[in-house]
């Protein structure tokens, strides 16, 4: 069950990348309510695969690595750790930002309002951090999973 459930994690969290990249290109194109659902959805994904990614530690499933160049994938690890744990306050930030800019505006096609312009500068100002993090940590999850699947060792506990 507790593999099972690691698969459906990394699904969710590629899932989740594949809806943000279609969140910024409708950004990019203009169309804002496009962009508003991929995010949500995009966001409403990642917060599946954390429930399941505590799900299956809380069932105490775990792999150790035993494949060849334990270096390059622990520096590897160590990198999408620190950056998993970066980018839930930074996608935080940038959903907070948005829902206060789009209350404010009322409505997507008033977000040049004064009242709105703010909030929509300051979510645009954490998206430029949030975006790249969690692509990386999105891609880096999928290839710790395929090095685990065929590197890994199951710890007994």
């Amino acid at each position: 069950m507790a593999e099972t459930i690691s698969q459906w994690s990394v699904i969710m969290i590629v899932l989740s990348g594949l809806a943000l990249l279609a969140g910024v290109y409708f950004i990019r194109t203009g169309n804002r309510e496009a962009h508003m659902r991929a995010m949500i959805l995009a966001s409403a994904l990642a917060t599946v695969f954390l429930v399941l990614y505590l799900t299956r530690l809380g069932l105490g499933y775990e792999k150790k690595y035993i494949g060849p160049n334990r270096a390059a994938y622990f520096a590897l690890l160590i990198s999408h750790v620190i950056l998993a744990a970066a980018n839930l306050p930074l996608a935080l930030g940038a959903l907070w930002h948005a829902r206060n800019g789009l209350k404010a505006a009322g409505n997507l096609g008033n977000i040049d309002a004064p009242a709105a312009r703010a909030h929509f500068n300051r979510h645009r100002a954490w998206v430029r951090w949030t975006v790249p993090v969690w692509l990386y940590v999105a891609a880096t999850g999928w290839i710790i999973y395929a090095l685990l699947h065929n590197y890994g060792e199951v710890i007994k506990g």
